[in-house]
């Protein structure tokens, strides 16, 4: 009897600690207010890098600023922080962290109400009369039965669930050239595939096609699950799988595709790569076919290079947690210390992805789906065999770029260029001689751009020269540019109005204006900004 007693008490004790261990609220970021030499940003500390500061606002827009430029009392709360960069930039935010805490207090107590209540039933039937325990066993069977699934459930939860400000931390150094988003089942990378380092330069298998900046926006987003489930057979990454399209994207925004080409050949080991492992597809879609292990160098060694469109992702030679790189298995990757599998890029073949490891829809183009698009504005082109290009480099205004090649020992080149109105040009010069071919494409887009950016951007508008006797001009930065002025207009110190236009289109003449104080009031994207000036 006194046996019954204690189990029962232990019984109604795991009960309430079952109840206690269930509180899975989860911590909110802490929203700061960050005053700068320049504005004022209300937003929660990302990371430290190359002495700027990585501020995340509420809607998961990032922006940086020098360490230098900050307040007096926002430096010292950077300083307190600095020590903790590594981990805060590199793990799992506290979304995740919380997960595994739960899992190691609440859910394993789970495990613990399991244990008992089999005990209580082999007691139950060893101690009780058959015809007493009808209601007992089915009781206890069905409490084991939700313990049991709800542990279980915990468990592959806080294995496959992919924490969305993980997988934006990676991007977030290469931002505003990439922008991100996400729903409950995908995160949404939004570029136009241009990297900014140089392309191109070093190929010797040219396919003769150039690299046009695509509209990955919208609904032709890239994809990545942020649920990923393993697959029960991975599907490998070879001449037979994946040979269209991407199958992984790489953290500044521009995609990766199978090692082999449509053709079935290694893209790297047939000289068709340039020096950064990339080469422009039949859309003239800029991509690469090896593991990006050159963004190391522009980001933390323990920051993910890439995603893979299953999910998982991408690191060069060091483990998440800043160790080196372990024995890899035969998909090129292994499960963390949180058990939550990665991948790892090489400078050999397989180079990133042996197998896919979890579970992707291939279609009969054999591309996984879903998946952006790019769109080609002229027919593809053929191998110029023997050809070598030197260098291709972007033209002043910022859309077109020359390519120049060796063949035979001579040395040609090609221009190509693209006007607001999606029509392309391309200009061949070979020999001396001009060829011309114009195509009508798509109309180049923008990426969106966040209000805090655009705030960022519209204060740092300056004019120049100033004081001035003859003219003033606009000083725009980052991605603001003229045709985004809607209105400017000139008042006087009086108040008077003596200029006014809905368009910016450079200089503007004051040899007229008195001597005096003048503000600029300037709207751009739908905010206002006034600045001043001096005539003397």
């Amino acid at each position: 009897m006194k046996m019954k007693k204690i189990f029962i008490l232990a019984f109604f004790i795991a009960i309430s600690q079952f109840s206690n261990a269930h509180n899975l609220n989860e911590g909110q970021a802490i929203l700061r207010h960050w005053t700068t030499s320049n504005t004022r940003v209300e937003g929660s500390f990302l990371m430290c890098k190359n002495q700027d500061v990585y501020i995340e606002d509420k809607n998961h827009n990032v922006q940086h600023f020098p360490i230098a430029s900050l307040a007096e009392a926002d430096l010292a709360f950077v300083k307190k922080k600095q020590a903790q960069i590594e981990q805060i930039n590199h793990l799992r935010n506290k979304h995740i962290e919380n997960k595994k805490e739960s899992l190691t207090i609440g859910d394993f107590k789970l495990l613990f109400l399991a244990v008992l209540l089999l005990a209580l039933g082999v007691y139950f039937y060893k101690n009780f009369e058959r015809n007493k325990m009808k209601y007992i066993i089915p009781t206890l069977s069905l409490g084991l039965f939700f313990s049991l699934y709800g542990f279980t459930n915990k468990v592959m939860q806080s294995l496959s669930t992919t924490d969305p400000n993980f997988v934006d931390s990676a991007f977030a150094p290469f931002k505003p050239n990439v922008y991100t988003r996400w729903d409950a089942n995908y995160f949404y990378v939004e570029s136009k595939g241009i990297p900014s380092h140089p392309m191109m330069q070093g190929i010797t298998g040219w396919q003769q096609q150039f690299p046009i900046p695509q509209c990955y926006t919208g609904s032709n987003a890239w994809s990545i699950p942020l649920n990923p489930v393993k697959a029960s057979t991975p599907v490998p990454v070879n001449q037979n799988h994946f040979l269209r399209g991407a199958v992984a994207i790489a953290a500044n925004g521009v995609a990766i595709f199978n090692p082999y080409t449509n053709t079935g050949v290694d893209a790297l080991l047939d000289g068709q790569l340039d020096t950064y492992g990339g080469h422009c597809g039949r859309a003239d879609d800029y991509h690469y076919h090896i593991a990006p292990l050159f963004l190391d160098a522009q980001t933390s060694d323990i920051v993910p290079i890439a995603f893979a469109l299953d999910g998982y992702a991408v690191y060069g030679s060091q483990e998440p947690d800043g160790s080196a790189m372990k024995t890899l298995d035969g998909n090129h990757g292994h499960a963390g210390t949180n058990g939550v599998y990665h991948y790892h890029g090489t400078a050999t073949a397989p180079y990133m992805i042996g197998n896919m490891v979890g579970k992707v829809t291939e279609d009969s183009t054999l591309q996984i789906i879903p998946q952006a698009s790019a769109k080609p504005v002229r027919p593809s082109g053929t191998p110029l065999k023997g050809a070598v290009i030197t260098s291709c480099k972007p033209n002043k205004s910022g859309n077109g770029y020359t390519l120049i090649y060796t063949l035979a020992g001579a040395t040609d080149s090609v221009e190509y260029s693209w006007n607001t109105n999606g029509v392309y040009t391309f200009n061949f010069y070979k020999s001396g001689v001009k060829t011309t071919n114009n195509y009508n494409g798509f109309k180049q887009c923008n990426l969106p751009v966040s209000i805090v950016e655009a705030q960022r951007e519209i204060l740092s508008i300056g004019i120049f020269p100033n004081p001035s006797k003859t003219q003033i001009d606009l000083q725009l930065s980052g991605s603001l540019s003229a045709k985004d002025i809607q209105e400017l207009n000139i008042y006087n110190s009086k108040g008077e109005l003596v200029y006014r236009s809905n368009v910016y289109k450079g200089p503007i003449d004051i040899k007229n204006f008195a001597d005096g104080y003048y503000t600029v009031s300037i709207k751009a994207q739908n905010l206002m900004v006034t600045k001043k000036f001096i005539v003397q």
